[in-house]
């Protein structure tokens, strides 16, 4: 192996270090709920036996809860140990696709490293509206799908036609969604770098009436969606551009300007490689936000609006920190080695200070095995290791948002099924609109929970089968506690209720119900209220 790509190697390797602890790790939070209880499903399907259909229909599309439990099974190692390995590794991949693109786009040989400093450290930069991070605090396919785009971009640049293919595909396999943009940029990028249709474009652009071409996808989509749906679809505002704030807007809208202004910048300088990718990412974010508008705004096409089509910011912010990191670092940066000191403790200690403040009842870093001070956490860990597999708890619909939880699932840590969640599974029910009448019922079950007196919590066992609560202590009287910490206490529900032989409500169906009667499965992601403003 040569020197040059040994260095390569290890300073890619501790930008990634470094952009892990900035960014922290956060197993079972927020998407996580869905990705680490499918995961755990897979490895034992006796769990989540009341409940499953909220993770596992949704995944229907991706093979990452699947590859994700095979790798574990021939590994041996622990479910948190798999992910944060495959956390790691996502994160160098990008990293290492972002050097060799800004290798390629700048000549300063320092620059392509300021490159690989910006994306490490905003990592965890918000995107706009769209309630996203250029990357997760755990492992989502999301992360994975970002990696082998770029790997993608980078080969396209090299002149490689064949290798992008398989790479999109295999993003396609992870994350439909993610690869479907990442598809659209690379189409873009790829004719741009056609000479005879770059020119043509920059002529036209020239032009006073000079615009892009627009097109828009084209029934499942025409189906009349349930109040219950609907209701699922209002939890989330960024789903709708009618109620994005200013700054959303500017932060959706000022992209396309600076790299409008990037083009016309690198092109009048003969940068013409760096011209022709900015523009890419121009042409890109035009056509998709048209897209969007189309997709947003049209009543008929209500049923694509979890797509989320805003979301096609997030490849977009990607590139806006790479090629910002390579400007600073061939402009401003150079060698002078101070500068270089200042940019990195700025930009870092700054992203650091907003996951602190974003996560500030949880370790930074939440190490497998490790004991938690946290007592939300302690309580997942109490009923994960002293409660049946087959236990069905009731929770304050509205835990997630609670002060101290930090948004970590209770169905992901404790490993047990749960009643709905009004936060996390209302975006599952968004997705998947037969799940929003399930999603509905129980949460209103639970409403005020945390009042509930014991002929409540025996209701709720009588209509849903619910046979264990975690509720706030001291607990109500009537239930048989077995374990509190300062906070919480996990009970059981006494059981006293009288067979009537009438039958019990049906509180879910299986998820092989729905699985069956469904079409091709349409799928996406909620980020936690934190993001979501």
């Amino acid at each position: 192996m040569k020197r040059p790509l040994l260095l390569q190697l290890a300073l890619t390797l501790a930008f990634t270090v470094l952009g892990l602890a900035v960014m922290g790790y956060h197993p079972g939070v927020e998407d996580d709920a869905v990705y680490l209880s499918a995961i755990q499903y897979d490895l034992n399907p006796a769990l989540y036996q009341h409940d499953s259909a909220f993770f596992k229909i949704q995944l229907q599309a991706t093979l990452f809860d699947n590859s994700m439990a095979w790798f574990v099974e021939a590994t041996k190692i622990s479910v948190y140990w798999a992910e944060l390995f495959w956390q790691f590794l996502s994160l160098f991949a990008i990293l290492w696709a972002c050097r060799a693109i800004a290798a390629r786009l700048f000549t300063h040989p320092l620059a392509e490293w300021a490159a690989v400093a910006m994306v490490s450290a905003m990592f965890t930069l918000p995107v706009a509206g769209t309630a996203l991070t250029i990357a997760d605090q755990y492992l989502h396919p999301r992360i994975l799908a970002t990696a082998l785009i770029l790997l993608a971009v980078d080969r396209i640049l090299a002149g490689s036609r064949f290798v992008p293919m398989l790479l999109l595909t295999a993003a396609l396999l992870f994350h439909p969604i993610m690869a479907v943009f990442g598809l659209s940029f690379c189409a873009i990028l790829s004719l741009l770098l056609w000479e005879p249709a770059y020119e043509w474009i920059c002529y036209t652009l020239r032009t006073p009436r000079g615009q892009l071409a627009l097109a828009t996808p084209l029934g499942w989509i025409f189906e009349p969606p349930s109040s219950s749906w609907y209701a699922a679809l209002h939890t989330r505002h960024y789903f709708f551009l009618t109620e994005w704030t200013w700054y959303e807007w500017l932060g959706a809208l000022a992209p396309i300007l600076l790299f409008t202004l990037l083009w016309s910048f690198a092109h009048r300088f003969g940068q013409k490689l760096l011209a022709r990718v900015a523009l890419a990412v121009t042409a890109f974010a035009v056509f998709q936000f048209l897209v969007a508008i189309i997709i947003l705004s049209t009543p008929a096409l209500v049923r694509l609006t979890p797509l989320q089509p805003m979301r096609f910011l997030h490849l977009v912010y990607l590139f806006l920190a790479l090629l910002a990191g390579g400007l600073i670092g061939e402009h401003l940066l150079r060698f002078h080695i101070l500068r270089w000191v200042s940019f990195l403790v700025v930009i870092n200690t700054a992203m650091y200070a907003g996951q602190r403040s974003l996560f500030p009842a949880s370790p930074h870093f939440e190490v497998p095995g490790d004991t938690w001070s946290n007592p939300w956490l302690q309580a997942f860990g109490w009923v994960r290791h002293n409660t049946p597999q087959n236990a069905f708890f009731a929770i304050d619909p509205d835990y997630l948002a609670a002060n101290g939880e930090d948004y970590h699932s209770f169905r992901a840590l404790a490993e047990r099924s749960q009643l709905a969640d009004a936060i996390k599974d209302a975006s599952v029910s968004s997705q998947v609109p037969e799940l929003a009448p399930y999603w509905q019922k129980q949460v209103e079950a639970q409403s005020g929970l945390q009042n509930f007196k014991l002929a409540e919590f025996e209701r709720l066992h009588y209509d849903f089968g619910i046979n264990w609560v975690l509720v706030y202590y001291p607990a109500p009287a009537g239930l048989e506690c077995r374990w509190h910490n300062r906070l919480l206490a996990v009970c059981a529900i006494p059981q006293t209720v009288p067979n009537t032989g009438i039958p019990r409500q049906s509180s879910f169906a299986p998820a092989s119900n729905f699985v069956q009667n469904r079409g091709k499965p349409h799928r996406r992601h909620h980020r936690r209220h934190r993001h979501l403003h």
